[in-house]
């Protein structure tokens, strides 16, 4: 098995980047790990401070429950993922369940944060973008899908998004063993990524 984190800042294109190694891979190889999945449930919480989450914080996530699936599928056991809502801050009480496969992606801005995590993922990716490209897609995105307003994305990027990316996701390219370049537009690079992702799996047959 060969776990692969994929990080880099909100709106770097880091799904493309997934898709597209899927689709480089053989059918039915990958299984993904959203980090989104593992955001602390907030139903405890009233609306009013659930508005307030700093999403872009790694003390936001359930890193311990996270590194508790990557090993149990290490393991060759099957995981309940998580299924997290932005609109709510709350987790569901079904669970997604995915079976190990050759290959597991970790994916998540805050991937590369946490010690425990990086220990356990054979390829680090950092995928890197400029923050005016990040700002478009972060604003499209979440007026469509988590339904914010204009003002409520560039006040969210503002007081959460552009800190928390110079504070914890920046600096911790420098474990990246693999940068790529321009988000997922960069074929090149994405070809090289999954050429070695290809040489892992032949050495470990």
């Amino acid at each position: 098995m060969l776990i692969i984190g994929i990080a880099g800042g909100s709106g770097s294109g880091k799904t493309t980047v997934v898709n597209k190694i899927i689709k480089s891979l053989p059918k039915d190889s990958v299984a993904v790990i959203s980090q989104d999945a593992y955001y602390r449930d907030s139903k405890h919480l009233s609306v009013e401070d659930r508005k307030k989450i700093n999403f872009d914080h790694p003390s936001s996530i359930e890193f311990s429950l996270l590194v508790d699936h990557i090993d149990q599928l290490k393991e060759g056991n099957t995981i309940g993922m998580p299924i997290y809502s932005y609109l709510t801050c709350t987790r569901a009480s079904e669970t997604i369940p995915v079976e190990p496969k050759k290959v597991i992606i970790v994916e998540g801005i805050l991937i590369l944060v946490n010690p425990r995590l990086r220990k356990r993922l054979d390829i680090r990716v950092y995928v890197d973008a400029d923050s005016d490209d990040r700002l478009m897609r972060i604003i499209w995105r979440d007026i469509e899908e988590r339904g914010r307003s204009f003002k409520e994305v560039l006040d969210h990027y503002e007081k959460f998004v552009k800190p928390m990316h110079l504070l914890f996701i920046e600096p911790n390219k420098r474990y990246a063993d693999i940068i790529i370049p321009q988000g997922g537009e960069n074929q090149i690079a994405i070809d090289i990524l999954t050429s070695s992702i290809k040489e892992k799996l032949r050495e470990d047959k």
